[in-house]
């Protein structure tokens, strides 16, 4: 049963963000993910979540000054100290949100030694791992497309990521696939993620061209989310689209799922 999450960072953004979890829960959601939840206390979150009856996916570490275009900081030698205490924040709200699954974000590493930067973050998903193993939380490691939303990320295909991934020879890193920019950086989807299926711990997912918002664009979705389904993937699938038209205006394709989910 293929299980939706709505990202709140992306989706009903009309709305003040504590506002979207009730407006998430409205339109049949059972779960929910986001980018960042630190510029609000972990107890008002919590109560949304809880109020609503919503289950928390995913959300990402802090990664760095993110209104000044930084996107992570997992791979820059001279931001340890600061990546480890984020995780330390990070967990400290997963306990309190229920969430297992964090995503760690490399970052954009150009212009930077490559080598360093590939040990850094190896050293960095080890502590952070280990960090979250007692709570039985995953760190999730995401290859994103550097053609069109981020150049110069450290890592942009499944292959650079399930290497970073090996080595950094954690039971409790996996691989988060996001359908959106797999599309852009190497298609064969299908394929992909039933060969990389017992790797992947979360997916997300969106059309392209846009990052609009299931058949918006080239991607064949109700193919894609059944085959999902027939894998016996058990995990979440991450709605990480840009509404083309607004949110409920846009989710006639959902209906499908959230149907069965609430069934």
């Amino acid at each position: 049963m293929v299980r939706l999450a709505a990202n709140l960072s992306l989706m009903f953004g009309d709305l003040p963000f504590l506002d979207r979890f009730a407006a998430a829960a409205e339109a049949g959601f059972r779960a929910v993910e986001f980018m960042f939840p630190y510029g609000e206390t972990k107890e008002a979150v919590a109560a949304q979540l809880a109020d609503h009856g919503l289950e928390l996916a995913l959300f990402n570490m802090p990664a760095g000054a993110w209104a000044e275009g930084e996107r992570g900081i997992g791979a820059h030698p001279d931001r340890v100290a600061e990546f480890r205490e984020g995780a330390s924040l990070a967990l400290d709200y997963a306990r309190q949100l229920g969430c297992k699954r964090l995503h760690l974000m490399a970052g954009k590493t150009g212009g930077l030694d490559q080598a360093a930067c590939r040990e850094t973050l190896i050293d960095n998903i080890r502590f952070a791992a280990d960090l979250v193993a007692g709570d039985g939380i995953d760190i999730l490691v995401e290859p994103i497309n550097t053609r069109v939303d981020i150049p110069g990320y450290f890592y942009d295909t499944t292959a650079a990521a399930m290497r970073v991934i090996e080595e950094a020879a954690r039971p409790n890193v996996r691989l988060q696939y996001d359908v959106y920019h797999m599309q852009i950086m190497e298609g064969h989807l299908a394929r992909t993620i039933e060969r990389l299926l017992p790797a992947i711990g979360h997916v997300q997912i969106a059309d392209n061209p846009g990052r609009g918002e299931p058949g918006t664009g080239e991607i064949n979705y109700p193919f894609l989310l059944g085959h999902l389904d027939r894998l016996g993937y058990d995990g979440f699938v991450g709605c990480e689209y840009i509404p083309v038209n607004g949110t409920i205006e846009g989710l006639a394709w959902a209906a499908p799922y959230l149907q069965s989910v609430e069934g």
